[in-house]
């Protein structure tokens, strides 16, 4: 009855969920089930981890369930009881701020399902206690992310190259663990172009917060270019890409489409529409593959072939792929949009890796990566 209340609860608070592979709560075989926290499955960064994750579960024969949580942190905590409560075997998860973790992980604890983050990890300066108790659990397996940090450098390196000076940053929600990274990035990225040319410095604004829905995103927009007049780029920061769809339509309705760079982290639909009208000059992204590296490590856990340490987690790091013309997104689109970056067998083969060789599937996966393995 506990689990049924817990499960009723955090429906309503969350709002959304869905389960692939044709099935329901009960699943009717004995085949894993894995869950799947994620700020929003239909959105064009959610809709990309969605088909990669449904393409391993099928290869591998695993049943999946999503939990659709926004980002609002209640919701994301509801999540994990939620997932819990269905009786998953394990889960990933893209939190909000480190601080929900204490409770994900505890909720996992208790419940004896392995987890996972995606697109996130605890820093263990900045979140010392969070950091400790995912250390100590014998569920929590680990995390796959990018060099945040770095992202940001070469966003700003790349505004700053264009000959952009004043540069305003919209992010998408108040202390998410992702953006507070690559703000540091932004930040260090403009020191690093002042001290190289105090005779032309550059100035990053601070962020103004656009949410995660193109509405919210474009409403943002609108105030920052009317605050500031004179900005000549904006940082979109992230947030699945509606925030970014909503202030390219703010920036096109003003009639400063082309005038204002806009670089962002997180791949549109149409980027390369956007790159070759001016509406975009770069983005950071693109690989979407964060969650599937996840789900290898849920998956081997739940099957007994990694052992999950009870002094450390596994640390999984993706490298960002660039793109700044429509020729460079051809290249992107013709492996990771027209097709999905693994097939059947590769996932197949990708769940039979250490984790050491997983480690270094995910540092090489790019297009050079994926061509090699078509040709």
């Amino acid at each position: 009855m506990k689990k049924i209340a817990i499960l009723i609860l955090s429906l309503v608070m969350v709002g959304s969920f869905a389960f692939a592979n044709g099935q329901g709560e009960e699943g009717g075989d004995d085949k894993p089930l894995i869950g799947v926290s994620i700020w929003s499955s239909t959105d064009t960064l959610g809709s990309q981890c969605k088909r990669i994750l449904d393409a391993a579960a099928e290869a591998l024969d695993v049943d999946i369930m999503y939990v659709d949580q926004g980002h609002i942190s209640e919701q994301v905590t509801a999540s994990a009881e939620t997932l819990c409560a269905a009786d998953c075997d394990g889960m990933i998860i893209c939190n909000s701020a480190s601080s929900e973790m204490t409770s994900v992980i505890n909720t996992c604890n208790e419940n004896q399902v392995y987890c996972a983050q995606f697109f996130r990890v605890i820093d263990p300066e900045a979140n010392p206690n969070e950091y400790a108790i995912a250390n100590k659990s014998p569920y929590f397996i680990g995390a796959v992310h990018e060099n945040e940090v770095e992202n940001g450098k070469n966003l700003v390196t790349i505004l700053c190259e264009k000959g952009c000076r004043k540069i305003a940053l919209e992010a998408w929600e108040a202390g998410d663990a992702t953006f507070l990274l690559r703000w540091e990035g932004y930040k260090a990225g403009i020191d690093v172009w002042n001290s190289a040319n105090p005779s032309d410095t550059a100035v990053l604004l601070d962020p103004q917060y656009g949410g995660t829905t193109s509405d919210t995103g474009r409403a943002t927009a609108e105030a920052i270019i009317n605050a500031n007049p004179d900005i000549d780029a904006l940082i979109v920061a992230g947030g699945g890409g509606d925030t970014l769809v909503g202030a390219l339509a703010a920036i096109e309705s003003m009639g400063l489409k082309g005038s204002i760079d806009v670089v962002s982290t997180d791949f549109l639909a149409d980027l390369d529409s956007q790159l070759a009208t001016g509406g975009m000059s770069a983005e950071s992204g693109g690989h979407y593959c964060d969650p599937l590296f996840a789900f290898m490590l849920v998956y081997n856990a739940i099957k007994g072939n990694y052992e999950v340490p009870t002094d450390s987690f596994y640390d999984v790091e993706f490298p960002y792929l660039y793109v700044a013309s429509s020729e460079d997104y051809q290249a992107y689109a013709e492996y990771f949009v027209n097709d999905l970056p693994y097939n059947a067998e590769e996932l197949r083969a990708m769940a039979g890796l250490s984790v050491d060789d997983l480690k270094k599937a995910a540092a090489s996966l790019s297009i050079e990566d994926v061509k090699s393995r078509r040709n």
